[in-house]
């Protein structure tokens, strides 16, 4: 009888009339977080962020010789441009993009306190769309890299630049993935790209890519168009290696051997007779007269298979060979040359940079 009571009083939500029900607490139970906090937190961390950065964050204008590149549409228009870029040392040295300062006449550059101040090119390297020009002013702010290695995909990924001439213009968004290539435009290959969602837009060209933390972890440097959020930024390590070797030198050594040349597919019978590490080469379409390749006696129809004993798929790998650590030492290059697999001694010279 005394159950039956007692069940019969109970209230609908398993409480006894008159008393509040008591639910037990699950045990290693989560504090329940509210959206607000985790939005305010992610608010806070991009103003942050923001506020540090966006003082070392210029806008760089320039006058271009000669016609302008329509090839470009982030570039430069009517023989004037502008761009992006970040003091990254407290002397005034600034890393851009190659195509903003390309070919520049004159160039001055907007800091983010009002100040105007001519600029100098210390050096550009066309073939990471990477440049450093340099100012002179006082009191200047300045920006630090991070380590683009440690990079994850997923995490914050803050973009500051000058889309459309609008200063100090702030995207936000996640690194979208890694290891991305894109080519230069002058045909090598960009590695080690970081994608991001992070909205970019003509004239932030140059602006740097920033993590929660405020660091530096790329330099943006395109879009794909008409596509919506696909960016890439250069990785601050390649950056960092690039800028000091301009600051040093104003260009980065490379080899060139002197060929054009285009990817081709290796006849399965070549590869099994030979027991090849690849099944694809770099055939040999044409040489410039007195070249590294011409005098070690490469020939017209020749498919480039190895590199120094490093195998060679296509185009690219011939051109991540060719290093500036190439220049003036004799390499050993394996050729198909017809039905024979021939070693040559081609000695690279350093390549010639594009006017």
């Amino acid at each position: 009888m005394t159950n039956r009571i007692a069940h019969l009083i109970k209230g609908p939500d398993d409480s006894v009339f008159g008393a509040p029900a008591i639910t037990a607490e699950p045990e290693n139970a989560s504090p329940v977080v509210e959206e607000d906090e985790l939005l305010d937190a992610y608010s806070r961390a991009v103003s942050g962020v923001v506020e540090q950065v966006s003082p070392a964050v210029v806008h760089i204008h320039v006058k271009t010789k000669g016609q302008p590149n329509h090839r470009d549409p982030r570039a430069r228009r009517g023989g004037m441009g502008s761009g992006s870029g970040f003091i990254f040392t407290p002397d005034g040295f600034i890393l851009t993009n190659s195509h903003v300062v390309h070919g520049a006449e004159e160039m001055s550059v907007a800091l983010a306190d009002g100040r105007n101040v001519q600029a100098r090119l210390v050096g550009d390297d066309p073939d990471t769309d990477l440049a450093v020009i340099r100012i002179i002013a006082p009191d200047l702010t300045i920006a630090t890299f991070g380590d683009s290695s440690a990079l994850k995909v997923g995490q914050i990924a803050i973009a500051i630049g000058n889309p459309y001439g609008f200063q100090a213009t702030v995207t936000a968004g996640v690194v979208s993935s890694l290891g991305r290539s894109l080519r230069a435009s002058t045909g090598r290959l960009i590695d080690n790209l970081i994608q991001t969602d992070a909205a970019l837009n003509p004239g932030n060209s140059g602006g740097p890519l920033v993590n929660s933390r405020g660091e530096v972890i790329g330099v943006n440097t395109a879009v794909i168009l008409p596509a919506q959020g696909i960016c890439f930024a250069i990785a601050s390590n390649t950056a960092k290696f690039v800028a000091s070797r301009l600051m040093r030198d104003g260009r980065i050594r490379r080899g060139y051997i002197g060929v054009a040349g285009q990817d081709v597919p290796l006849h399965r019978r070549i590869v099994r007779f030979f027991n090849l590490e690849t099944e694809s080469g770099v055939l040999v379409t044409g040489m410039e007269p007195d070249s590294p390749a011409a005098r070690g006696g490469l020939q017209d129809g020749d498919v480039i298979i190895a590199f120094n004993n490093k195998p060679i798929t296509g185009v690219d790998d011939l051109h991540r060979q060719l290093t500036g650590e190439r220049v003036d030492e004799p390499a050993q290059v394996t050729i198909v040359r017809k039905t024979e697999k021939l070693d040559v001694t081609i000695t690279p010279a350093e390549s010639r940079p594009r006017e």
